[in-house]
């Protein structure tokens, strides 16, 4: 269901509501969900609405190798029991094995399909019917060992920017900035990793997420209305020519 935040502007249900003002729920952590169990994903997403974590779909293995070689995921749920191709097919059509925490979901409790699971690398193996919260501890555990997010670091700083995820505040030089949902999740992206280089396609997934169907250039309108606002601190978001966006500390 869509709703209405600030502005008109459409959102999805991942918002929070913070002094009269509507923002889209973090999603510096992306999760890729490849489950063709629609009942089995609600309980994921929901699970990882819970912990602040964005969430993309993959209905069959085709849809979800697409999706890896498209975006960055954090970490990577797989059904094992995938239709056109199998989870285990999935990383082996990959080439490589993407640099992420994958955990496997299967129906089958047999040594020797967990044994599959690992071998074609997976990092954990969950029976379904499984438990929401065991699994959360299990993404939490991996995405902690890789280093991806630890204690959920509630103060992002990056040069003269600080971001209060519990309250979705940013200050510029500790001057409060009001933003708009959208540009609020492009800073959040952009300041969880100062120097990387993020692509308008990466940036739109962040702010829009998946269902969007506009032109990557609504990022660099966005990207502009930004800029003034973090004014005289706008030169920390750095143009990459045929590339997108980073920001610079510096």
């Amino acid at each position: 269901m869509m709703k209405m935040c600030e502005n008109n502007i459409n959102c999805d249900e991942n918002i929070v509501f913070h002094h009269n003002l509507c923002y889209i729920a973090d999603m510096s952590t992306r999760i890729l969900v490849a489950e063709a169990d629609v009942s089995v994903c609600e309980i994921i997403k929901r699970c990882a609405l819970e912990e602040q974590w964005q969430t993309d779909e993959a209905k069959d293995g085709i849809a979800a190798v697409k999706l890896l070689r498209r975006r960055e995921y954090q970490l990577l749920i797989l059904s094992a029991e995938l239709p056109v191709i199998s989870g285990p097919m999935v990383l082996a059509a990959m080439g490589e094995r993407p640099r992420i925490p994958i955990i496997f979901i299967g129906k089958s409790g047999a040594e020797e399909d967990r044994l599959a699971a690992f071998e074609a690398g997976g990092n954990d193996y969950v029976q379904k019917p499984f438990f929401p919260r065991e699994l959360v501890a299990r993404m939490r555990n991996l995405l902690g060992l890789y280093g991806i997010e630890g204690a959920k670091r509630d103060v992002l700083t990056a040069g003269p920017i600080r971001i209060e995820r519990h309250a979705q505040s940013v200050f510029s030089a500790d001057r409060p900035i009001k933003l708009t949902p959208r540009e609020y999740n492009l800073l959040l992206t952009m300041v969880s990793r100062p120097g990387h280089a993020f692509t308008r396609e990466a940036l739109l997934g962040a702010a829009w997420g998946e269902a969007f169907e506009g032109g990557d250039r609504t990022v660099d309108t966005h990207i502009k209305s930004l800029r003034e606002k973090l004014q005289p601190h706008h030169g920390c978001i750095k143009t990459l020519w045929g590339i997108g966006y980073k920001f610079s500390e510096r």
